[in-house]
């Protein structure tokens, strides 16, 4: 988002704005939910890792349908309607699995190019999205380079919640630390709730 600014910047905008939209309806059971989300996109606010001056923050009342190129497209029309003029894209249509075969089911750049042909988009600037990785050597997130790769770690959110999970850190600069100890706490409450609850006495 701030290197989409940047360019947005370069192209002659005067004062580009961002809009950070998280989903906000039913997602997958073992996702964290929107509570704790929005608290870690308040903490990524108040660190700094975008200016709160420049970037609105609201929720997208949608659930996640896992609907491939169709979902793609309602994510991205229902952005026009924010008011959206700019869409970041690129990763591949909400990571469907193949149902027989253990691959993604979909190409990693297939949402652009399914809204690079969709009808009903031309008010909408699609944006590649550029594949981040933490970089070792700077010890923190940048843009993968394929001429270094192994300079790169890739963390998927999985094995994010794995790492917060188990109560074991992310390198240094993965995340900013307030958004990372909203994940942990999230984790603790879990465990303790789970811990805490008892069962109900069964009738004789």
């Amino acid at each position: 988002m701030n290197d989409t600014r940047g360019r947005l910047l370069e192209m002659g905008y005067k004062n580009p704005v961002l809009l950070l939209h998280p989903l906000g309806g039913y997602t997958k059971e073992d996702d964290v939910p929107l509570h704790w989300r929005m608290k870690q996109h308040e903490k990524v606010l108040e660190d700094g890792v975008l200016d709160p001056e420049t970037t609105v923050l609201s929720i997208f009342p949608s659930p996640m349908h896992y609907a491939g190129p169709t979902e793609v497209q309602w994510h991205a029309k229902a952005r026009i309607n924010a008011g959206a003029n700019f869409y970041i894209v690129g990763r591949d249509p909400a990571g469907m699995a193949h149902p027989l075969e253990k691959r993604d089911l979909y190409d990693a750049d297939h949402g652009k190019k399914v809204l690079s042909m969709a009808p009903g988009l031309e008010r909408l600037n699609i944006l590649p999205f550029k594949v981040a990785a933490y970089d070792k050597t700077k010890n923190g997130m940048a843009f993968f380079d394929p001429s270094r790769p192994q300079d790169f770690i890739f963390i998927s959110g999985t094995k994010m919640r794995t790492l917060a999970k188990n109560k074991e850190s992310p390198p240094d600069g993965f995340m900013c630390p307030g958004g990372w100890k909203v994940l942990v706490e999230y984790y603790d409450n879990l465990d303790q709730d789970e811990n805490d609850s008892v069962s109900e006495p069964v009738p004789v």
